[in-house]
């Protein structure tokens, strides 16, 4: 037998093989010299995967390669996504350092966890193998499940945990059963052998539907759509503010690498059905997401709504790639590259979003209720001004990178044949507008309750000036994101 054993290529997985190995340093570092020079497992982590970006930078050639017996992929898409992804996580340790110093959880563990995540976020988006997608998304599963709980004197983040963990647990063993059904009616496990399969007309068709609906429950969980949104509000509310911001940004992408790989790469076949599902769940996403938010008084519980009815949007450019039964490359292309831009647009003002809650919160102070933002404006005009931008985008008003992000979809959404969705799309996100303009009057035309100076390091401040600028310009100049997004695209479908 290890006479037949063939070493794999280990250059596409440069990137994974360099943050394992940085994360025992960090470990190791930690355990030397945690207790007084916590900065440093920080520094390291932030280090760790700029050395990951620049690996995968030069490892990029823009072809597909595949490795490890078909099971990881390196094309254009898993490149794009992943350096997105560090950039999020980035801008994520960045945003939290004061904030989990304050509360005595910058711990090594924190940074280990978060690196983990991010590892099984690029397993995830580089899986070309049903059994590679489950490994990564399970190391980012049982990582989040963690670091959910890590304030551990704080009762509502343990709660939230629970609920995290036997939901996911639940949501993992509905993709798993999806992915063995698809397997027995296939006989690979590999993405690009289950879409020949399909093409060749070999599989059995009812098995195949029956594995497809508990396969997009597991995926339907990951995006948050309803109606396996339940674990969204009471995650994001229960755990450390550093914490949400994590995962309402990085794993929206692994989601979305998810999704279309196991939807458009491996089950193109089925798309008439997966279309009429994911179509019910959108709808239901965006109507439920952008109501309830309005009910809600504590941010974190509004943004959480608002991300279910943000995915609800983004699913309206993967339900839209097939017209009528019949594949075109063009409108496939621009449909699935509206919703990778959709996605892009998202984490980008999500961060922003959060960050301003890291910002007004302090030691010992959570601002987390919409009455924390009163008055904002006379007490800091500036994140006044990026707030007023950020609630504006994901409000999806003119001129910002929302409005362009929603305009793609809906377009994408018409042009297959969904007016109707479309219609309700558009009469949802007016009453979505209400809550994110509640938040600018608060800001602007109330008397602030908290007088207390904000204090923020030099590189949250202008980190968070660049994120709410970014907002803005890359909304005046929308064309360049959706250049890059449907290029990536062509190049990897």
């Amino acid at each position: 037998m290890l006479n037949n054993f063939v070493v794999p290529d280990l250059y596409p997985a440069a990137p994974e093989i360099f943050l394992l190995l940085m994360s025992f340093l960090v470990l190791f570092v930690d355990l030397l010299f945690g207790a007084t020079r916590r900065w440093m497992a920080a520094m390291l982590t932030v280090i760790t995967l700029i050395g990951c970006a620049a690996i995968t930078l030069v490892t990029s050639d823009g072809q597909t390669t595949l490795t490890f017996s078909n099971m990881f992929v390196d094309d254009l898409l898993s490149d794009f996504l992943k350096l997105m992804t560090y950039l999020a996580v980035i801008m994520m340790l960045i945003y939290s350092r004061q904030y989990m110093a304050d509360r005595g959880l910058d711990k090594g563990e924190f940074y280990v966890l978060v690196l983990y995540a991010t590892m099984g976020m690029m397993v995830m988006i580089s899986a070309a193998n049903f059994l590679t997608m489950y490994l990564g998304l399970e190391l980012m599963s049982l990582s989040l499940y963690g670091l959910v709980a890590i304030d551990r004197d704080s009762t509502r983040g343990t709660e939230a945990a629970m609920k995290y963990f036997v939901l996911g647990a639940l949501a993992s063993g509905l993709l798993l059963y999806g992915m063995s059904m698809i397997y027995g009616a296939t006989g690979t496990l590999e993405i690009g052998g289950v879409a020949q399969v399909l093409y060749e007309g070999q599989a059995e068709r009812p098995v195949l539907v029956f594995g497809l609906v508990f396969l997009l429950a597991g995926v339907a969980f990951k995006l948050g759509l309803v109606p396996f949104h339940m674990w969204i509000p009471d995650v994001y509310h229960g755990a450390p503010t550093a914490v949400t911001m994590f995962i309402g940004s990085a794993p929206k992408l692994a989601a979305f690498a998810m999704a279309l790989r196991l939807l458009v790469y491996a089950l193109l076949g089925l798309a008439a059905d997966w279309q009429k599902m994911l179509l019910i769940m959108a709808v239901l996403s965006i109507g439920l997401g952008n109501l309830a938010a309005i009910a809600q008084t504590n941010i974190k519980r509004m943004l959480a709504y608002s991300a279910i009815s943000h995915m609800g949007y983004m699913v309206l450019g993967l339900m839209s790639g097939v017209v009528g039964g019949q594949v075109d490359a063009f409108t496939a292309v621009n449909a699935y590259s509206s919703s990778l831009y959709y996605t892009v647009a998202y984490v980008l003002m999500s961060l922003g979003a959060f960050g301003m809650v890291l910002l007004l919160s302090r030691a010992g102070y959570e601002a987390e209720n919409l009455d924390d933002f009163k008055g904002l404006n006379k007490r800091s005009p500036w994140f006044a001004a990026m707030m007023l931008i950020i609630m504006f985008s994901m409000a999806g008003i003119p001129f910002f990178i929302g409005f362009f992000a929603k305009f793609a979809v809906l377009l994408a959404a018409i042009k297959a044949g969904y007016t109707a969705v479309a219609v309700v799309a558009v009469m949802f996100s007016l009453v979505g507008a209400f809550f994110y303009l509640r938040v600018v009057k608060l800001m602007y035309f109330d008397n602030p309750v908290d007088s207390a100076p904000i204090t923020a390091g030099l590189d949250f401040r202008v980190l968070l000036s660049l994120n709410g600028l970014a907002v803005a310009a890359f909304g005046l100049f929308p064309d360049a994101v959706m250049m890059i997004c449907t290029t990536t695209l062509t190049r990897s479908l």
